[in-house]
C-alpha cells in the first residue's frame, strides 16, 4: 500500500509541478506581454561585443542593440535579464524570460526543449591561446588547460573532440574566462568567433588558431508552443536582414574588414 501511495504522490508532484509550468508559460504569449507593456528579454553580458557592461556599466552590444529592437518593434519596454550558459534554456522553459537574444545557437538538443527563430547571426567556434601556451594546431590542446563557458556550444565540442585537454569550466565567459587567459591558468579559450575574433585584436599576448569550428546558426529562444510569439519574431528577424539593419549592426560591432555572415530572409 505504502508503495502505491509513493507512486501516487510522485505522480501528484509530477501533475502540479507540470501545471504550474503552464502557468508560468501562459504569462509569455504575445497578447500577454502586449498586455502586460513589458517584454523580459535574457541577454548574456560576459562576451564582449555581444553583450557587456560598457564603461558607464550600461548594458551594450549587439545583442543589446538586437534586444531593444525587439522591444520598439513591439511597442512595449524592455526590461534585460543577464543569463548564460544552460541557464538560457531552464529559465525560457520556467516562464522567467519571455525569449532569449543571448548568442545562443540553436542546436537540435536544445530544440528538445526551446523553439528557435530563423538565425539572426551565424558564428563558429574558434580557439585563442597564449602565445607562450605552445599551441599551434589542434591536436597541441592535450594535456593544456582551455577555459570553456559552462553548458556553451564550445564545452560540448571540446568534450567529444579533444577529450585529453583539461577542461576548465566558467559561468561567464568575460570577464572570467578572459581573467584565467589572462593569469596564465590556463593556456586556452573556446568561444565563438564573433567573440574571439573581437578580443584577439585587443591584446598582443593572444593569437588565434586559423580553423573555425562547428559554425552554427545564433536564434532568438522562445518557449515551446508559444507560436504567434515566434511566427512574429520570424518576421521581425526576416525584415531586421532585409531592412539593411543587420549588415548596419554587424559593421557596428566586428568594423568593416571581418566578413559578415549570409543571413537568408523568409519575407
Amino acid at each position: 500500500m505504502s508503495r502505491k501511495l509513493s507512486r501516487f504522490a510522485r505522480a501528484g508532484i509530477c501533475f502540479v509541478l507540470l501545471i504550474l509550468t503552464r502557468i508560468a508559460q501562459a504569462d509569455v504569449d504575445l497578447g500577454s506581454i502586449l498586455e502586460r507593456g513589458s517584454i523580459r528579454i535574457g541577454v548574456s553580458l560576459g562576451a564582449a561585443p555581444l553583450g557587456f557592461y560598457n564603461e558607464r556599466n550600461e548594458p551594450s552590444g549587439y545583442d543589446v542593440d538586437m534586444a531593444m529592437r525587439l522591444g520598439d518593434a513591439l511597442g512595449v519596454d524592455v526590461e534585460l535579464v543577464d543569463v548564460y550558459g544552460d541557464a538560457r534554456v531552464s529559465m525560457l522553459v520556467s516562464g522567467q524570460l519571455d525569449v532569449v537574444v543571448g548568442n545562443m545557437t540553436a542546436t537540435l538538443d536544445r530544440a528538445k526543449a526551446v523553439d528557435f527563430s530563423i538565425p539572426y547571426l551565424r558564428t563558429g567556434l574558434r580557439i585563442l591561446v597564449r602565445k607562450d601556451s605552445g599551441i599551434e594546431t589542434f591536436a597541441d590542446l592535450a594535456e593544456k588547460k582551455v577555459v570553456v563557458g559552462r553548458g556553451s556550444s564550445g564545452a560540448l565540442f571540446l568534450e567529444e573532440a579533444a577529450p585529453m585537454a583539461e577542461l576548465v569550466y566558467t559561468d561567464s565567459f568575460a570577464p572570467n574566462g578572459m581573467l584565467l587567459l589572462r593569469q596564465g591558468r590556463v593556456d586556452a579559450a573556446i568561444e565563438d568567433n564573433s567573440i574571439l575574433d573581437f578580443l584577439a585584436t585587443q591584446s598582443e599576448d593572444y593569437e588565434l588558431l586559423p580553423e573555425l569550428y562547428f559554425s552554427g546558426p545564433i536564434a532568438i529562444g522562445v518557449a515551446k508552443e508559444n507560436y504567434e510569439l515566434l511566427r512574429w519574431i520570424d518576421m521581425f528577424v526576416s525584415m531586421y536582414i532585409s531592412s539593411g539593419e543587420y549588415e548596419s549592426s554587424f559593421r557596428k560591432w566586428w568594423g568593416p574588414d571581418l566578413d559578415m555572415p549570409e543571413l537568408q530572409s523568409i519575407w
